[in-house]
């Protein structure tokens, strides 16, 4: 029977290789999933091709794999990262799976002016790109960055990377990616109070930024970062 479960390693994977599993790996495959030696499971590091793995051990508090073929290569997504202002838990914990499963390569929870939430988990925000990862198929695991304010981001922002500005003003309107150039790209999603006067300010000053409507309708924080991830994967991405 072919493997059905995916599982991410933090391990370098290769022919013969043995993965060691944590307590809480052990549980879900030999306790909740009922697999024992010679069950195969599919495994991945987010930074080499996945593998059909073969329990080789089975305990109670750990076990053992054994790598036996590349199943599936790497897959990087495009070179696109997803800036977002977190808001209440599960909505960013959503924010942080659909940007895994629609191709970002690098998520950044970003303090702006009108930031609800202070504080987030970046150990919880990680654990659930995991998740999606799992879940999706794929093969790469985006990092997670840890909350930094938006104005520091902007003053050390790289000039060749092209910023997509989802501008609540442009609702409505005719703003797309028409004329942008593919490249390295990163989306921004405003908090739930939208972006201050300052901050609005910067943004349509900077010249590596791209305002853009995101349709005639105000989105929740949650819904614009999927809308906004799939128009720039049609018009830029891997979705062309």
């Amino acid at each position: 029977m072919a493997a059905k479960i995916r599982l991410y390693v933090d391990h370098p994977l290769d022919e013969g290789q043995a993965v060691p599993l944590s307590r809480d790996q052990a549980h879900y495959l030999f306790a909740v999933m009922r697999l024992g030696v010679g069950a195969e499971v599919l495994v991945f590091n987010g930074r080499s091709p996945e593998w059909r793995a073969e329990v080789a051990e089975a305990g109670k508090k750990g076990g053992v794999l054994l790598c036996r073929a590349q199943t599936k290569p790497l897959h990087p997504p495009p070179d696109l990262w997803l800036l977002f202002a977190p808001i209440k838990k599960a909505r960013t914990d959503f924010i942080v799976e659909k940007a895994v499963e629609m191709g970002a390569a690098r998520i950044l929870p970003v303090q702006t002016d009108h930031t609800n939430a202070e504080r987030i988990r970046p150990d919880r925000l990680r654990a659930h790109a995991v998740e999606a990862v799992e879940q999706c198929g794929g093969t790469y695991l985006p990092e997670v960055a840890d909350l930094q304010k938006l104005s520091r981001l902007l003053d050390d922002w790289p000039q060749e990377r092209q910023l997509m500005w989802c501008d609540e003003a442009l609702v409505g309107a005719k703003a797309t990616l028409e004329a942008a150039e593919p490249g390295p790209w990163a989306i921004l999603i405003g908090p739930e109070g939208g972006f201050s006067e300052a901050e609005q300010t910067r943004l349509r000053a900077a010249v590596f930024v791209t305002p853009v409507s995101l349709g005639p309708r105000i989105l929740r924080a949650d819904t614009a970062a999927v809308a906004a991830l799939a128009l720039w994967q049609a018009t830029l991405g891997d979705w062309r």
